[in-house]
């Protein structure tokens, strides 16, 4: 009796600690007191305190480089705060350097999880940013994590055979523009997108404004189903 007692603690041991480190993601509003033009909702990562921080510094580091309009190096150790407040003190540094100016900056900002399971969790941030021009600049982010772990995945490691990958991700990329390659700067030259993740129907890639194509034709995005692409995966 002892024994199926100890026994049914230990169980309930094992589950508890299961639960402790799985990771759930809570939509947050970031904003601060000086902000009057960015508008940030992302998911934030709760659970396991490593798992948790590693995912959570990661979106943090992309939103920070998404306001910077200047290339410094001090860029990558602002918090998402510093770096709202960064964005409006330039706006205003503008606005007092042309104050005849009709321009009126924004940013938005806007991140989901596109898939999660107990390998891996794939999130997309949407970013769109206006600071004069013709137009707005936007640009979509995808971020791999080892859900075990929280480690930020490099594409390369989401897949057992990159090349093979590649072959099979061109003939779709091939099907996808079939009818637009004029549309295209080099369409019989295929490239990897920056940016490769999952969905729920397979792995997803996307190619941002000037990445394959110019601005007028958009982003370009297609999905390789998970019973094609699934003998090349490292995680599911």
């Amino acid at each position: 009796m002892q024994n199926n007692f100890y026994l049914l603690c230990l169980f309930f041991l094992v589950f508890s600690c299961q639960e402790d480190s799985a990771i759930a993601f809570s939509e947050e509003t970031i904003t601060t007191q000086q902000n009057k033009i960015v508008e940030i909702n992302i998911p934030v990562a709760k659970g396991a305190e490593a798992v948790k921080n590693s995912i959570n510094e990661s979106i943090a580091t992309l939103i920070s480089a998404s306001l910077s309009i200047e290339q410094e190096m001090e860029n990558k150790n602002r918090t998402i705060s510093e770096s709202i407040n960064k964005f409006n003190s330039e706006y205003e540094n503008f606005k007092s350097e042309f104050p005849e100016s009709p321009v009126v900056w924004d940013a938005q900002i806007d991140g989901e999880i596109m898939y999660q399971t107990d390998a891996i969790i794939s999130i997309a941030i949407t970013s769109y940013l206006n600071t004069g021009g013709a137009h707005g600049n936007l640009v979509i982010s995808f971020l791999n994590f080892d859900a075990l772990t929280g480690q930020s995945l490099k594409n390369e490691q989401l897949f057992n055979n990159f090349s093979a990958f590649k072959t099979l991700a061109n003939d779709y990329f091939n099907d996808h523009i079939a009818d637009k390659k004029e549309l295209y700067f080099e369409p019989d030259t295929f490239i990897l997108p920056e940016n490769i993740g999952y969905n729920d129907s397979g792995i997803i890639l996307l190619y941002n404004s000037y990445e394959v194509a110019p601005y007028s034709t958009g982003l370009t995005e297609f999905t390789i189903p998970f019973n094609a692409v699934m003998p090349y995966l490292n995680y599911m």
